[in-house]
């Protein structure tokens, strides 16, 4: 009865985050507190994170959540955004790195006219190299659009406006499957950095500091519960075989946009796994 109530009161608490429209009620700065701002716009906030040749910015949300599906409009740096990153992810407070497991969305910026790049990473019991990277078919930078994580205990589902970019699936890691993070809670985690040895066309492309400074706007943080089936007390409890969490999934949405829009598939790199073979997620997905 204990487990229940706990669980009862932990859904209500994750449903009102879904109605809370202020976003310094549910995050803190955790770093480049000098680089950041507030804009008041009555009844939703904006926070920008900054970064110049001193330092970046970056979130943490006050709470950690076990299953959820988590959304945030964001609009990205405008024109010439190359060697800067924007981030979306879900990590852990601190944990040995063998037990580390992080969802990342990171926004890799480019030069004027060229296309931001969407990476995506799944970490479990810290191993990564889990990359699909997607090209939107939109200007990231002109508008704030929908960027979300659902997570359950069948799959995380990367979702841009509504539509699904990319599932990755629990293989059942007990069973000989697919790593999935299944056990720790994880914190929101937003921000902005330079990362021009890497970032934009390989490293090739540095950012270019007389633009700086560069913001990335964040509003509209929403957290909302993982809904179990009927008779099911808490998603935790119920089985990744489960077909109950394949209503979340619209595959074939999720086909054209991979399709269309995927430049990078690390299950589609031979030679990447030439010694070891392709993670077996790329046999089971």
């Amino acid at each position: 009865m204990l487990a229940l109530l706990l669980v009862m009161m932990s859904s209500s608490m994750l449903a009102a985050r879904t109605a809370a429209a202020m976003l310094y009620d549910d995050i803190e700065i955790s770093w480049g507190s000098d680089s950041f701002f507030y804009m008041d716009g009555g009844d939703v906030d904006t926070l920008a994170l900054g970064l110049d040749r001193t330092s970046g910015s970056g979130f943490s949300s006050k709470q950690a959540y076990l299953y959820a599906r988590f959304d945030m409009d964001i609009k990205l740096v405008p024109n010439n955004s190359a060697g800067t990153v924007a981030t979306f992810y879900l990590m852990p407070d601190d944990v040995p790195w063998e037990y580390h497991d992080e969802v990342d969305m990171e926004f890799l910026g480019n030069s004027t006219g060229e296309p931001y790049t969407l990476h995506t990473n799944v970490y479990v019991n810290g191993a990564g190299s889990r990359e699909q990277q997607f090209q939107l078919w939109f200007d990231p930078a002109q508008d704030f659009h929908t960027y979300s994580i659902e997570w359950n205990p069948k799959y995380i589902i990367f979702l841009v406006d509504g539509t699904p970019i990319r599932a990755y699936s629990n293989g059942g890691a007990a069973r000989g499957g697919t790593a999935f993070p299944t056990w720790q809670r994880m914190r929101v985690e937003g921000s902005l950095w330079n990362a021009d040895e890497w970032a934009t066309q390989g490293g090739r492309v540095k950012t270019d500091w007389t633009q700086a400074p560069f913001y990335a706007y964040y509003r509209n943080f929403r957290v909302t519960p993982c809904a179990p089936s009927p008779g099911v007390a808490w998603c935790g409890d119920e089985p990744p075989e489960s077909a109950w969490f394949d209503q979340r999934l619209d595959a074939a949405a999720l086909h054209r946009v991979q399709a269309a829009n995927m430049i990078y598939d690390y299950c589609a790199d031979q030679k990447r796994f030439l010694d070891k073979g392709l993670p077996k997620e790329c046999t089971t997905d």
